[in-house]
């Protein structure tokens, strides 16, 4: 016989199990809340951005050719950014206790498209550190480009601050327990479903009619509770015990003749 499963029937699993639902959601949440607050380490974003436009004066081009000649080297700028030639230096001039991969793990170079602004983002666990880190950077950058490229059409637009209040770019908490919300109210539901299939006890009649698939011909009534057994047998006996005591005080008179 092919069971089929209602939508009544799936609200009625997930009414009968919604305290475990909602305390698992609860406390998926409340872990990964704690792991965020207390357990992650934060990491800080400084960014610096650099402009790439050449002087017209430099050739006779026009100002459009120097543009679309500018976009054209980003990509080639974006690389040497990341490379050594650029990084030893910053480990060097800062004394930093890390590789020139382990620095270029922190380092981001993008641009958006059709745009001459570069935008340098560092990553540290350090505010301080990572401002410092992009700044160095661009103004190395700046330097060394004019003789790596022979060009001189870079210049710092917007150096790395450090702000007051630093937000850090990981871990989010907010963001991490919605997901986490999401995912613990699924598992929640997964778990009563299984829970719920994997229970095979006749519960009620329709249970009966559905497993043996005949109609139900009578419900005996339910047997009274042994409190109220044990009370009924006391009265009775009360009273048995009064009739008897009736019957010996009728015949006592007719024995004292």
């Amino acid at each position: 016989m092919e069971e089929t499963i209602s939508l009544h029937d799936l609200f009625k699993t997930i009414r009968k199990r919604l305290s475990l639902i909602i305390l698992l959601t609860l406390f998926v949440i409340i872990i990964t809340g704690i792991v965020s607050y207390f357990v992650l380490t934060p990491v800080y974003q400084a960014s610096t951005e650099i402009l790439v436009n050449q002087s017209p004066a430099e050739s006779g081009q026009l100002i459009n050719q120097n543009i679309q000649t500018d976009l054209q080297l980003i990509n080639t700028y974006s690389g040497i950014i990341k490379s050594p030639v650029i990084l030893d230096q910053v480990i060097e001039g800062m004394n930093l206790d890390m590789t020139t991969d382990q620095l270029t793990e922190k380092i981001t170079v993008s641009n958006d498209e059709q745009s001459q602004i570069v935008n340098i983002a560092v990553q540290d666990n350090d505010v301080e550190m990572a401002v410092k880190i992009a700044n160095s950077i661009a103004s190395i950058f700046e330097n060394d480009i004019k003789n790596l490229m022979n060009v001189d059409n870079v210049t710092i637009l917007s150096p790395a601050v450090l702000k007051e209040d630093p937000v850090p770019v990981f871990p989010k908490p907010m963001l991490n327990m919605a997901i986490a919300a999401v995912v613990g109210l699924m598992l929640g539901v997964g778990i009563a479903f299984l829970l719920e299939y994997l229970d095979t006890t006749i519960k009620d009649q329709q249970d009966i009619e559905d497993i043996l698939g005949i109609p139900l011909v009578g419900v005996i009534s339910p047997i009274a509770e042994k409190a109220e057994i044990g009370q009924d047998d006391k009265t009775a006996s009360k009273a048995m015990g009064g009739i008897k005591d009736g019957q010996k005080e009728k015949a006592s008179p007719a024995d004292s003749r």
